[in-house]
């Protein structure tokens, strides 16, 4: 009676042994690294316009929308205006398209956001206040 009992359970078991390698087959484990954090946080980063071609990277990263550009125009401000009014009107377009916001910073930079991020701009009355 024992030995009933006794396989009557080892055959139990070795049939749940046979459904959990079937079940673990059938599951993905999922990489939880800390690449994961870094996909939250916001990039701060700076790009040099010396051409328009120069302006097609700032783009892609826009678009992606985890990224606040900061663009030194001074080298491009230097060489060519027209091709610099051409760059910032490229810029602007897709800034709209994504919500975005973009403003001068000095004569030499332009700061330009994605739509989870607003940039402050001072009034004449705030800027006599102070």
């Amino acid at each position: 009676m024992i030995r009933k009992f006794l396989s009557k359970h080892k055959l139990k078991r070795e049939s749940y042994d046979d459904d959990f390698q079937d079940a673990e087959d059938e599951y993905l484990e999922l990489n939880t690294s800390s690449d994961a954090k870094t996909q939250n946080k916001v990039i701060v980063r700076p790009f040099v316009i010396d051409d328009f071609a120069d302006v097609k990277p700032i783009l892609d990263v826009l678009r992606e929308g985890t990224t606040i550009c900061l663009l030194n125009i001074k080298p491009l401000r230097e060489k060519d205006i027209v091709e610099l009014k051409r760059s910032i009107n490229k810029i602007k377009k897709t800034v709209e398209a994504i919500s975005g916001d973009i403003a001068g910073f000095g004569e030499d930079y332009i700061v330009v956001v994605p739509s989870f991020a607003m940039i402050h701009r001072n009034s004449a009355t705030e800027d006599i206040e102070e």
